[in-house]
This record gives structure tokens, sequence and C-alpha cells, in this order.
């Protein structure tokens, strides 16, 4: 299927600029700071940038693309950092694409986005159900997997140092913590890889426990009384 053809969520705008799923009811990141939430919990809690230092390639894997903040700030923080010989691939699942100008509008309130993400928007028409590696420079690929996360997963041939969990709260959108999908994840992670999440449900720590992660609590973004992030078992 080509972009035009995909499933779409339904968004409310919060704020201005604030995108918010009618479909599951939910926020697509921090109503505090997105962009501050995805250093905190995100690169924070999978020890980023410092595991940067020396490492060749790099694979991050992420469970729900929504606006692009998180590769798009992640990119930001990798290309003042990044060595000339190193190389991170950004992999993401998303069910719902959101469309070109939706993301164009939630992004706007960072400016310091701005560049990135016009190169992101100018890639964006060509996204299709058939997974694609995009050039977003000479050392990032960006891959998003359009369609449910638990094949999409599984159908992945590739593994992941690092993974995002950043589906919509798990009470609202079971199915993307599920012990499945979790175990799909675990299959998918390089010995010793992590994870980072915003969330700290304790059915979703369960589940990743089950599929192989030592996980462990630590302080949320914004006043969130916790996170979790995890090691998965050498």
């Amino acid at each position: 299927m080509v972009m035009a053809e995909l499933k779409r969520d339904e968004l409310s705008w919060l704020e201005g600029d604030m995108p918010f799923s009618e479909r599951f009811g939910d926020h697509f990141y921090s109503r505090a700071d997105g962009r501050a939430e995805c250093h905190h919990v995100f690169m924070g809690g999978n020890g980023l940038p410092e595991r940067w230092n020396n490492a060749g390639n790099f694979t991050i894997g992420e469970l729900g693309f929504g606006t692009g903040l998180n590769f798009l700030e992640t990119w930001r923080t990798w290309r003042a950092c990044r060595g000339p010989d190193q190389m991170l691939d950004f992999v993401s699942f998303e069910a719902y694409p959101m469309e070109g100008a939706a993301i164009a509008r939630a992004l706007s309130r960072w400016p310091e986005l701005a560049e990135l993400a016009e190169l992101l928007l100018e890639k964006w028409p060509a996204l299709t159900d058939e997974p694609d590696r995009w050039a977003m420079d000479g050392q990032t690929g960006l891959t998003v997997v359009a369609g449910e996360a638990l094949n999409g997963v599984r159908n992945w041939n590739g593994k992941a140092d690092a993974w995002y969990l950043d589906g919509f709260a798990p009470a609202k959108n079971p199915e993307m913590w599920s012990a499945d999908l979790m175990q799909a994840v675990a299959d998918r992670t390089q010995p010793g890889g992590t994870f980072a999440s915003y969330t700290a449900a304790g059915w979703v720590r369960r589940n990743l426990q089950a599929a192989g992660f030592a996980v462990e609590k630590r302080p949320g973004h914004a006043g969130k009384r916790e996170m979790i992030c995890g090691v998965k078992d050498a």
C-alpha cells in the first residue's frame, strides 16, 4: 500500500499543536515537553549518548513512531557527537502513520528540530507497507515499518542495541505491551542490549522480565513517579 492507503489515527489538537489520539485516548508525548522526555526516558534509560562512544554500528528499535520526535531528537544528538566511521540505524514500528502535515504541525513547537524535520518530511510521502531504509545522511538510516507491531518486529531481520518502548499507555493500548510483543522485542535485541519506557505498569514489567530482561525502576520525567529500563540477559 502507498502512503494514502495506510491506516490512519483520528487526531484532535490540544494546546495548539499537541496531537491527541482519538483512537487510543492518549497524547503522543509528554505534555510537559516531549523533547525533554526523549532525553530523560528513552536516551537516558538506554545510556545514550555515552554508549555511542567507540561504537561502530548502533541500532535503535522503537515501538510507536508517532510524530517522529524521538527519532529527530536522537538524530540531532547523534550528529553532534558521532565519530567519522560510526553508523546509526533507527527502526520504528508504527501501525497508524500520521500524515505529513500533522507531523509538521506537531513538530513546529521545537525550532531546534526544524532542519531535520524538513528532511524527514521530504522522505515521508514515499512511505509504504513495504519497509525501506532511508539514508537520512551518510551516517544515519531510518526505517519506518508500517503495520501491526507484533508482525513487524517478528519479521524484522535485524537486532537492536537499544529499544524505545513508546506505545500509547498500556491501559489504553494493551496490545502494544503484550507478552508476545515483549518476547518479540527481546528476540530482536542483542545480548546485553537495553530498553527504556515511560511506563512502569506492573504487568508490563512482568512481561519484559519473562521475555529475558532485567528490569529497573527509575524516577520518571516531569513529575511522573517512575519509569522503567532494563538489560537483556547475556
